[in-house]
């Protein structure tokens, strides 16, 4: 399975500031020398040698994971945050096109939704999308949104065939199966996790991980245990969290703790603070690797989620 991020930030869309734009080019320009300019193969070597904070960015849409299989028509998305815009453009452009979307929402705050009205794929007649959740007011949801007056499009508006789903138990797709659990967030949320029959993956957005998500329990321990790709709320530093505890998000340092209690091979990290910028969002990944040395952690991968980033499993 192919997974691609399409939008990494919580809370709201935090795009990049004039501000911070100058900031890196002002950073970039303090390293170059005049040899790193003499010809193309310095000027590559300079831009390769550049930290990943100043060469690319983070990205500033809210929630979007797609997951690929064998069958191009058909792809599975986890939420649809601001993010769910850029795959409506890619899928755009990609040949043969999908005209099979199986979307899954792990709740209905904005930041989840707002994406949705923008997605290019639903307003086409030939293309059929499939709604699940958990929750038994995923249609409500999605239509209030698209309402006068906080938005002049209805879904109704939209021409692909709509489908809502009360998402119960496991779901056998064609390459793989879907079950769901749920987490400890203000108003619910619900992680998912693919098999595929090979390779699992989860996707953990907004949850705020207690000592229940440790327990090696049953119901636990069949989600949980041995994945091999976790994509789970890292909003915050330890003392961020413990002073904005109940907000139901996790420290990156406990996101470890957990991949480390259940033995998952590769943790992203995910749900960035909107406030943070490119360095610290970095700097925080470093943190993350230098806690897993520090408490001898063995045969965690850490990685942070980017706008772009693609995960073969």
């Amino acid at each position: 399975m192919l997974v691609h991020f399409w939008g990494v930030r919580g809370s709201l869309p935090s795009p990049q500031l004039p501000s911070q734009i100058k900031s890196k080019i002002s950073a970039i320009l303090e390293r170059l020398t005049p040899a790193d300019i003499e010809n193309t193969e310095n000027r590559e070597r300079f831009l390769a040698g550049l930290p990943p904070w100043l060469f690319g960015t983070v990205g500033g849409n809210t929630p979007c994971v797609s997951v690929g299989f064998d069958n191009p028509r058909e792809l599975v998305v986890f939420d649809c945050g601001s993010g769910v815009r850029e795959l409506g453009i890619a899928m755009g452009r990609q040949k043969p096109k999908p005209s099979h979307y199986r979307v899954f929402f792990s709740h209905f705050h904005w930041d989840h939704l707002q994406g949705l009205p923008f997605f290019n794929p639903s307003y086409d007649p030939s293309v059929t999308m499939d709604f699940y959740s958990p929750m038994k007011d995923l249609e409500a949801a999605l239509y209030g949104q698209m309402t006068s007056p906080y938005f002049p499009v209805h879904m109704e508006s939209m021409g692909c065939k709509k489908n809502f789903h009360l998402m119960e138990g496991r779901l056998e797709l064609e390459n793989a199966a879907i079950s769901c659990k749920k987490m400890n967030h203000p108003g619910g949320s619900y992680s998912y996790m693919v098999n595929d029959g090979r390779r699992r993956f989860i996707y953990a957005t907004d949850t705020e991980l207690s000592a229940a998500d440790f327990i090696k329990n049953d119901e636990n321990t069949e989600f949980f245990q041995n994945a091999d790709l976790i994509v789970i709320d890292c909003q915050y530093t330890l003392g961020e969290a413990i002073e904005k505890y109940n907000w139901g998000h996790s420290a990156f340092s406990l996101a470890v703790d957990f991949a480390a209690n259940w033995g998952i091979k590769h943790m992203v990290l995910f749900h960035h603070d909107p406030t943070y910028n490119d360095r610290k969002l970095f700097n925080i990944l470093q943190s993350a690797r230098w806690y897993t040395e520090r408490m001898n952690i063995k045969g965690i991968e850490l990685s942070l989620a980017m706008e772009g980033l693609e995960i073969n499993l």
